[in-house]
């Protein structure tokens, strides 16, 4: 119907655009793209049928832009439409149905056989993102050989020819009006699925000391089902709002405005876009299909860090006590009772120019290692840091403590109901194992309501937030330390 509708036109010519020689490419952490290329066209004035095959599998057809950067052409795409069918053996099949072909068997000799069924399904099943996984559900097929029908193909199928209805990738096929013809770049932009990039961190410490190396990777994944050659590539972090697609395979869009696609500036290592950051490979690079890369953007020495022990011994079974209010903590005399013994490991840096970084950070998965007496590293711990902007400190979790417990025990727990109060009292012992000093930093969480007092207590205490109370306290080689502390809440 399409094809026919072209020929009534007053006049009709069909152009094949070819690949651009350098296309741009901005990913997104978040599984998806920008595409930017440029197309060739030779137009001639009125209506011009153009096919372009130069995409990838997951392109979200109704993001297209397409435009004349110089402005010297007036184009106007009348009718889009998305194949994103390209032809294999069970398509090209069903194309088949009622007529006989050859099938070659095992050894090689020919079989003709009538094809009554060919078993394909068009391909309808989607991802969670709305992108086609192009795996269709097949039926068995049904061959006619000799008179007699067969459940399954008796051999290879031969085709002696492709049908006009056939591509062998995705395709965009445009109507293009234009008042004015020439040949000219045009620029074509596009969002996909099937990208996507994250970051990773390598930090390596000393033997002894905490001045660390850091090694930042960024990693490349490409999965569009399309190969871009010496792309320039721009990488987005941030957390950017992305509406799922549109669900589509083949279909056809009537674009009745343009806007301008996104201008492609000079090469940067890192910039702030907008409420996010661009960072820009700073030399342009191949990036397969079905390939990962990975290129290194930050590599800095002498790092200061600190490593930081803290104990927060609560132990609380939150499924238990999901949607309990503060009454039902109160009248609960086992609430917050129950006693965690691990000592957490934490590593802080600050991300500053004067602790040599100072780029924003994009969020990614940290990895740490130590050296050893004998020169070599060992994994220590890892774990994910957010989008950390310049200035802010990095606080990451690698771990439980070896040679540090951790005991908490209640001591009292008094509720006098007529006077609105409550009290209660802990005795907290942090142990050290250690052949050096360390310093702890031991969380309490007063959970038993909002207005409470510290009545005693066996140390000094920083509050901080208004439920949260922490008691910086240091233990001796093979020592330990006890503090002890009575709340009492009012309400």
């Amino acid at each position: 119907m399409f094809a026919r509708f072209v020929c009534l036109l007053s006049f009709c010519l069909t152009v094949v655009a070819q690949q651009a020689p350098q296309p741009s490419l901005t990913i997104y952490n978040q599984d998806f793209a920008v595409v930017r290329q440029d197309v060739p066209l030779d137009l001639k004035s009125g209506v011009n049928q153009v096919n372009f095959s130069e995409i990838t599998m997951h392109l979200e057809p109704d993001s297209v832009i397409l435009r004349d950067p110089s402005g010297q052409h007036s184009i106007s795409v009348l009718e889009q439409n998305y194949r994103a069918d390209p032809v294999n053996q069970m398509s090209l099949l069903s194309l088949y149905e009622g007529r006989t072909i050859d099938f070659e068997l095992p050894d090689h000799s020919m079989v003709k056989g009538k094809v009554v069924r060919s078993g394909y399904v068009r391909p309808d099943t989607f991802n969670m993102n709305g992108y086609n996984q192009g795996y269709p559900t097949q039926e068995e097929p049904i061959v006619e050989v000799a008179g007699q029908l067969r459940f399954g193909l008796p051999g290879t199928p031969v085709f002696p020819d492709l049908t006009s209805d056939t591509i062998l990738k995705p395709r965009l096929e445009w109507m293009i009006s234009t008042d004015k013809g020439g040949k000219f770049p045009a620029e074509f932009s596009y969002v996909t699925g099937g990208m996507s990039w994250q970051a990773d961190y390598n930090i390596v410490a000393p033997e002894k000391g905490d001045l660390v190396d850091i090694v930042g990777w960024v990693t490349l994944d490409n999965r569009t089902g399309r190969t871009f050659e010496n792309a320039r590539i721009k990488l987005m972090a941030g957390d950017v709002n992305k509406i799922p697609p549109v669900i589509a395979g083949r279909a056809e869009y009537v674009l009745k405005s343009l806007a301008a696609a996104p201008v492609t500036g000079p090469a940067v290592t890192e910039k702030a876009f907008d409420e996010y950051h661009l960072y820009t490979l700073e030399h342009p690079t191949t990036l397969r299909d079905r390939e990962t890369k990975q290129v290194e953007f930050i590599h800095a020495s002498g790092v200061a860090t600190k490593q930081i022990y803290i104990y927060d011994g609560a132990k609380i079974d939150r499924n238990r006590y999901n949607g309990w209010n503060w009454e039902n903590i109160r009248n609960d005399h086992s609430y917050g009772t129950e006693s965690s013994p691990k000592v957490w490991v934490m590593r802080e840096f600050v991300n500053s120019d004067a602790n040599h970084l100072g780029m924003p950070l994009p969020k990614g998965r940290v990895r740490f290692y130590r050296r050893n007496d004998d020169g070599q590293i060992e994994f220590t711990g890892e774990n994910m840091i957010d989008h950390t902007p310049h200035g802010e400190t990095v606080r990451i979790y690698t771990g439980n403590a070896f040679d540090l417990t951790g005991e908490r025990r209640r001591t009292n727990y008094t509720v006098e109901m007529n006077r609105n109060t409550a009290t209660e009292g802990f005795e907290i012992r942090v142990r050290n194992h250690k052949k050096e000093p360390v310093d702890v930093r031991v969380v309490e969480h007063l959970y038993r309501g909002l207005n409470w007092e510290i009545t005693s207590r066996s140390d000094d205490f920083k509050k901080k937030d208004s439920q949260t109370i922490e008691f910086p306290v240091s233990i001796p080689p093979d020592g330990e330390k006890v503090i002890t502390y009575t709340a009492r809440y009012t309400w």
